[in-house]
């Protein structure tokens, strides 16, 4: 006799991915960032200057992880000064969709909440 999964199971089943999805991408800066350096950004002083309200502490830690997942590549050039350059690595290009499905869903997501505060009378 086949039994059913359980709705609870189901549930886990998308809710764990997700998590693991967010772990590495959540947080204030870490999309920014990589949007940032995707759009040409490659030196540290022009990713900060990109995204407002971001520290040079915060870039740096959220840099490394990005690094640590392998969406960024630190790039070192031994020349005089040493230059430190940022790129994406390929594999930060299956963000992508989910970038712009996230974007997409923000502005219908403002359209629609704008539309209800300030509802157009005819």
């Amino acid at each position: 006799m086949m039994s059913k999964k359980k709705p609870y199971c189901e549930c886990l089943n998308t809710v764990k991915p997700v998590r693991d999805t967010l772990e590495v991408i959540n947080g204030k800066w870490k999309l920014s960032i990589i949007i940032s350096v995707g759009v040409g950004n490659s030196r540290f002083t022009e990713i900060q200057e990109s995204i407002p309200g971001l520290t040079p502490k915060v870039l740096s830690k959220e840099l490394k992880e990005l690094e640590q997942h392998q969406l960024i590549k630190r790039v070192i050039t031994n020349d005089y000064p040493v230059k430190i350059s940022y790129s994406l690595q390929p594999y930060a290009d299956t963000l992508t969709p989910i970038i712009y499905a996230m974007k997409d869903w923000g502005l219908n997501h403002k359209k629609k909440i704008f539309q209800e505060v300030n509802p157009i009378k005819v």
